[in-house]
C-alpha cells in the first residue's frame, strides 16, 4: 500500500512539473510573438512624439571672421544687475484686436564699470616730496548686456489676422540693453566706480611703498 501512495505521488509531481514546462512553453511563445508588436508601438510612439515636440536643430557657420583684435588692460570695479519690463506694441488702437501685436518683455541684464588702465600716460603720475600724485581717466561703463539665460517673453498677444511683427521681439530687446544702462548710470555706476577704482589703487600703490597717495581729477 505504501508503494502505491509512493508511486502516486511521484506520478503527481511528474504531472505538475511537465504543466509547468508546458506552461512556460507557451509564455514564451505568446512573448516571443507579442514582442516585435511592442517593438513596433514603441518605436511609433517615439517618432509621433518626435513630430510633436521637435529637437531644434542649430547649425554654426564653419567660417569665423576675427574683425580685430585689441590688449585691453581694464580695472572693473563694479557691476550692476537690473531687471526691466518692457512692453512692446504694434497696430494698436481700434483695430488692435484684428490687426495688433503687443508682447511683455522681462529683461536681465548686467552693468559693468570701470577705468580703463590703458589711458594712463606717464605724465598722469608724479611725485610731490613724499606724495604720489596720481590722475586717473574718468570712470566709463565697460560692459552693458542683456543677459538671455533670464530675459524672455513673458506673455505676447496677436490679433486675430494678425502674424505677428518678427522684428519686435528684437526691438524690445534693443529697448530693454539701453534702460538698463541708463538705470545703472542713473544710480551712479560711474561714481561709485571711481571711489572703488582709487580704494583699491590706493591699496596697490601702498603695497609699492608710497604712503601718502593723492588722487587728482581727471580733466575733461
Amino acid at each position: 500500500m505504501k508503494r502505491k501512495t509512493v508511486f502516486i505521488i511521484i506520478l503527481f509531481l511528474l504531472a505538475s512539473a511537465a504543466i509547468w514546462f508546458v506552461v512556460a512553453a507557451v509564455n514564451r511563445s505568446i512573448n516571443n510573438t507579442l514582442n516585435p508588436l511592442q517593438r513596433v508601438n514603441s518605436q511609433l510612439s517615439t517618432q509621433v512624439s518626435r513630430l510633436l515636440h521637435p529637437t531644434p536643430t542649430i547649425i554654426p557657420d564653419p567660417i569665423t571672421i576675427i574683425n580685430e583684435i585689441q590688449a585691453l588692460a581694464r580695472l572693473e570695479t563694479i557691476r550692476y544687475t537690473v531687471e526691466k519690463v518692457i512692453t512692446a506694441e504694434t497696430g494698436q488702437g481700434v483695430l488692435a484686436p484684428l490687426f495688433g501685436d503687443r508682447l511683455l518683455f522681462v529683461a536681465h541684464g548686467y552693468v559693468i564699470a570701470g577705468i580703463d588702465m590703458q589711458k594712463i600716460k606717464p605724465e598722469d603720475l608724479w611725485l610731490t616730496g613724499n606724495v604720489l600724485n596720481v590722475r586717473l581717466p574718468a570712470a566709463e561703463v565697460l560692459v552693458a548686456t542683456l543677459d538671455n539665460d533670464k530675459s524672455y517673453v513673458y506673455d505676447r498677444e496677436t490679433g486675430l489676422f494678425s502674424k505677428g511683427d518678427s522684428n519686435l521681439e528684437t526691438q524690445a530687446r534693443q529697448v530693454a540693453e539701453q534702460e538698463i544702462l541708463n538705470a545703472a548710470i542713473q544710480d551712479g555706476i560711474l561714481a561709485t566706480a571711481s571711489t572703488n577704482a582709487q580704494t583699491y589703487l590706493r591699496w596697490f600703490f601702498e603695497t609699492l611703498g608710497y604712503k601718502q597717495i593723492n588722487f587728482v581729477p581727471s580733466t575733461p
